[in-house]
């Protein structure tokens, strides 16, 4: 599977993430402790935003922990709003195509876990993407269906919504082809605005996500930290990036957040095929 962080905030550099903290996403790279693999070494991505409509992304087939180049843009690259993510393959290839944060027009968006049994599903689903939208698809992944499926369901005007088709779709095909639990994920999906997460799966036993306890509530509990952070920052990781008893909070399954202006509400999320 994969290792992925988002976070939503005042602009911050991209390292304090990605590099500096104590499990930072570089060393869940290398040694993940709340994953299907330990390591997660076929390519890695970075996707942020800042004053331009459409989020810079930077991507690399190389370990993200063997990537100079990764170093040095997260040093300097200050955003208010990124998404970053390290790949363990679930047997698509190891290619730059197929490496997250996948973009289109505004939105980007990260995924841990997998569709199961893809291949007696991957007609189907690929021919109910809008016909629009089709030949932007560039990689081979599941993850990349599942974006461009969402966006064909209404990403745009209600993205909970179209988060909940589009998983809707897969259950409904997988179990058509006799699949058993047919969809494992959590993702990241935000417009520059809004960053929405989901933890879902079919069997009821998802990956791990976290969100970061509030400012205000860290800096209550532990004065001496959080001091570089401000009052509206928030991040979701697929594992704890510390060791701070009360820093994060575990998402419940099958729960959709959106995490905005510092504030984070939860909703349950239901899967259901489009009409």
């Amino acid at each position: 599977m994969c290792r992925w962080l988002g976070y939503s905030g005042g602009p911050i550099a991209l390292e304090h993430l990605v590099l500096d903290e104590e499990h930072s996403l570089i060393k869940q790279s290398l040694e993940s402790r709340e994953g299907a693999e330990t390591t997660n070494g076929d390519g890695f991505g970075v996707g942020w935003y800042t004053d331009t409509r459409e989020p810079g992304v930077y991507k690399d087939v190389r370990p993200a922990w063997n990537d100079r180049n990764l170093r040095d843009l997260c040093k300097h690259i200050r955003s208010p709003l990124f998404l970053a993510h390290v790949r363990a393959t679930t047997g698509s290839p190891v290619q730059q195509t197929n490496c997250h944060p996948f973009r289109h027009g505004k939105w980007l968006f990260v995924h841990n876990g997998l569709i199961r049994d893809l291949d007696k599903v991957k007609r189907d689903l690929a021919l109910a993407i809008h016909p629009d939208l089709f030949p932007h698809i560039e990689g081979t992944t599941d993850s990349e269906l599942m974006f461009y499926l969402a966006l064909t369901f209404g990403l745009e005007s209600e993205p909970a919504k179209a988060l909940e088709r589009m998983a809707g779709l897969v259950e409904a095909t997988g179990r058509r082809h006799g699949v058993e639990n047919p969809l494992q994920m959590t993702l990241g999906v935000s417009d520059g605005n809004t960053l929405y997460a989901v933890r879902y799966s079919s069997e009821g036993d998802s990956r791990s996500l976290y969100h970061s306890e509030s400012i205000r509530a860290l800096r209550a509990m532990y004065p001496d930290h959080a001091t570089r952070l401000s009052d509206d920052a928030r991040a979701v990781v697929s594992e704890p990036l510390g060791s701070l008893p009360g820093a994060w909070i575990k998402v419940p399954e099958s729960t959709l957040l959106r995490v905005s202006h510092g504030d984070i509400t939860q909703e349950p999320f239901a899967p259901r095929p489009p009409d």
